[in-house]
């Protein structure tokens, strides 16, 4: 499946080379995939010696699969076919002070229904919703490290109301997916992405495999401690990465640079995100933002570094709306300070980067998840089952 989705359209000779299967195994695995309606045979293609050949390409049409991204301040739903091409989405924005399940679970349902209609979607037509919730981890103090947190204890009246078939993940286990199929992934055993927005955490891949713990909960580096009896963080915990990297965090750096300036009482985080680029591309460069900008790469460098060491990644890849507005400007700072912090040669080898999966990449990684549930549910996958509810 990785192998079809990264050709688009290829055979079972080059199937077989790219994946390293043998022939006759690749044949018994297409096999399955055409009665099952998941590939389809699309033209007879002769060289210049042998027998035709018929390629392949995976069956769009085969249903849609809806990816649901649960945010603090919006839902997100998107429509793909069964080859993950996107059809349709749309954006139901919530009010992040409230975190009720039902008015959650009621935003999530408006967003799948308007999502479907845009797509010329009936119910009938879908295969799987994946929906990514954030939470689902512990907390040190009475302060809930995220929103919305309560939504994971009534999984079965979500459920209820969905009335598909469906999978829930949380959001670090959708992006790492998203990476997996579309990205690096594709050319990496290991690797490490890095979401950077209001909240802070990393998607594990090892040996092609996502990390994911014994409560599902592995990835929150956001709460790893980056200073000792530093910043107080909103988890209640003081001194952890978010509270640097995160957006409230850059935000408080530059207010600590320079008090009076007028982005350090921006009250809207992403108008904030979005004015820092402009603020370095203006003749002269405003200072204090440039400064702010060093001193974050150097944290999340630091922070990196101890992942690199835990984790000895190929690669580390950057994603996240605060990711895609300041990566350009932080990435060659945070890779001088990897490599002057991760231990002996851990990161002479190790590639930094903005990821190439950019957008809802979070909706693009739950709906993947919910294809792979799909597929082991109708006896078509060969690998692990997700352990996402």
């Amino acid at each position: 499946m990785h192998a079809l989705l990264a050709a688009g359209e290829t055979n079972r000779g080059a199937l077989a080379r790219s994946t390293g299967l043998s022939a006759a195994t690749v044949a018994t695995v297409v096999s399955d995939l055409l009665a099952g309606g998941i590939v389809t045979e699309v033209r007879l293609t002769s060289g210049r010696v042998g027998r035709p050949t018929t390629t392949l390409r995976l069956n769009g049409n085969r249903g849609r699969i809806v990816g649901v991204d649960v945010a603090e301040t919006y839902v997100r739903a998107v429509v793909f076919d069964a080859a993950l091409d996107e059809l349709a989405q749309t954006e139901v924005a919530t009010d992040e002070h409230h975190d009720e399940p039902d008015y959650v679970i009621d935003a999530i349902v408006n967003a799948l229904d308007t999502a479907l209609k845009a797509a010329d979607a009936t119910r009938d037509d879908v295969l799987g919703v994946g929906i990514s919730l954030p939470g689902g981890m512990q907390h040190w103090a009475e302060v809930s490290v995220v929103v919305p947190n309560a939504t994971w204890h009534h999984i079965d009246r979500l459920r209820e109301r969905i009335g598909l078939p469906m999978v829930v993940d949380n959001p670090l286990k959708a992006i790492a997916t998203a990476e997996l199929w579309f990205g690096e992934g594709r050319r990496r055993s290991s690797m490490v992405t890095v979401n950077l927005g209001t909240g802070v955490g990393a998607g594990i891949v090892l040996e092609g495999t996502i990390l994911r713990g014994s409560q599902n909960t592995a990835g929150e580096w956001g709460h790893s401690l980056l200073s000792f009896e530093g910043r107080r963080c909103r988890c209640g915990r003081d001194g952890c990465v978010e509270a640097y990297v995160g957006v409230a965090g850059i935000q408080r750096t530059l207010s600590e640079i320079d008090p009076g300036h007028p982005l350090a009482a921006e009250p809207m985080q992403r108008e904030f995100i979005k004015a820092l680029p402009a603020a370095l591309e203006q003749v002269p460069p405003d200072p204090a933002v440039a400064e702010t900008i060093e001193r974050t790469a150097r944290y999340l460098g630091s922070a990196i570094a101890d992942l690199v060491a835990i984790v000895n990644p190929e690669m580390v890849t950057l994603t996240g709306w605060t990711a895609w507005a300041l990566g350009d400007h932080l990435v060659p700072a945070v890779r001088l300070r990897v490599l002057q912090e991760a231990p002996g040669d851990s990161a002479a080898d190790l590639d930094i980067a903005v990821s190439s999966v950019r957008g809802g990449s979070v909706a693009t990684g739950i709906a993947t998840i919910a294809l792979e549930r799909f597929l082991g549910d109708v006896g078509l996958l060969t690998t692990r089952v997700p352990t996402a509810l």
